[in-house]
């Protein structure tokens, strides 16, 4: 009896539903369907403007949102050359997304592919950040990889070489979320969020040669609106994710990341008619399950040890900055945000090693 009280004191409690949860719920669900709606804007205005030009429009507008919700504080970043180059790797996040869509790669599917974003996060936080992952993550990692194997298999629907690209910027979008962690400890979330912003600017001017516009220099009017919606639908989402993970626990919040495949399946099919094939759908399950349970185990250990995340527990307010990205994110590459994008009540002295297998926010894939 002993032994059975103590084993249920190492479980974790379940998660009171208390009303600031429920609303942090609400107010991050209501910024990954806007995260999306800015992915569906970009791949539909593409084949007109070119990846270059959609990059420079999104860093435009994106830091007027940023700069906006933030009132102009907290914009200038301290460590400089750790988010310039964390800032240029991201764009490059955005390329592999942005070539993927003009190139009719459907939304859903890359959605699907850049779930293994939180797993490839947990081997990586091994080298990178010194963090030790026990064997029921590592199986449990290994067993999503197999998801990705399957979505990815010879001969299937997402046998392509815009597949494999994806791939490789989702192991970017891995590096760049750890980086933010380390960031996140000296600089402010619209500091980070901003100098990714405007890193997009340059960058697109710099691949113009590369990815010159399909069309006219200067878009047409409803190309335009949707240029500009893409930006201020980034800055808005990441106040969003700010909100929500300043209200809420983040375990309550990390797993509605997944809502984005069903976004962009939805939004796929009602604009392109696209169908993901049910080999796609498998073997993103597989991916959603194990970084679920990652998740979990992530929780379970901090239990363990007597010291629970104090992200874990809700607060009573939002910080007044926004969060950074996304993303990317697809995300994407609106930069699906992830939850180390996000921005705690207070700067944590140093970087964490621990939790960065949690699935993260949009900004996530661009």
């Amino acid at each position: 009896m002993r032994g059975l009280g103590m084993s249920r004191k190492l479980m974790p409690a379940p998660l009171p539903l208390h009303e600031d949860t429920l609303r942090g719920i609400a107010t991050i669900a209501f910024g990954y369907a806007t995260i999306s709606a800015a992915d569906a804007a970009v791949k539909w205005a593409l084949p007109e403007v070119g990846v270059a030009v959609a990059m420079i429009w999104r860093g435009v507008f994106g830091m007027i949102a940023i700069a906006l919700l933030a009132r102009g504080r907290g914009l200038w970043p301290r460590r400089v050359p750790l988010l310039a180059t964390r800032s240029v790797l991201h764009c490059a996040v955005t390329v592999s997304f942005y070539v993927a869509w003009i190139n009719g790669f459907p939304l859903g599917d890359s959605y699907a592919v850049n779930a293994a974003t939180p797993l490839i996060m947990t081997l990586l936080a091994i080298p990178i950040l010194g963090e030790q992952v026990g064997w029921r993550r590592m199986t449990s990692t290994c067993v999503g990889f197999v998801g990705v194997l399957i979505m990815l298999q010879p001969g299937g629907e997402l046998w392509r070489w815009e597949a494999g690209m994806i791939l490789a910027g989702t192991l970017v979008l891995a590096v760049t979320r750890i980086w933010t962690r380390v960031l996140a400890a000296t600089d402010t979330p619209q500091a980070i969020a901003f100098g990714l912003l405007f890193a997009h600017v340059p960058m697109g001017l710099l691949l113009l040669p590369v990815f010159p516009p399909q069309g006219s220099l200067v878009p047409s009017l409803g190309v335009a609106v949707a240029l500009g919606f893409l930006g201020l639908a980034n800055g808005l989402s990441h106040y969003l994710f700010a909100r929500a993970f300043a209200i809420a626990p983040v375990s309550a919040l990390a797993p509605y990341e997944y809502t984005t495949i069903l976004w962009g399946v939805v939004l796929g099919f009602l604009l392109w008619g696209e169908v993901p094939a049910w080999i796609t759908l498998a073997g993103a399950s597989l991916v959603i399950a194990a970084g679920l349970y990652n998740l979990h185990r992530e929780r379970l250990r901090r239990v363990q040890r007597g010291r629970p995340d104090a992200s874990d527990r809700p607060r009573a307010e939002a910080p007044p900055a926004p969060s950074t990205e996304g993303v990317n994110r697809p995300h994407g590459p609106e930069g699906r945000a992830d939850a180390s994008d996000r921005p705690r009540a207070e700067a944590p002295p140093a970087p964490s090693t621990e939790g960065v297998n949690r699935p993260h926010g949009p900004e996530g894939h661009t």
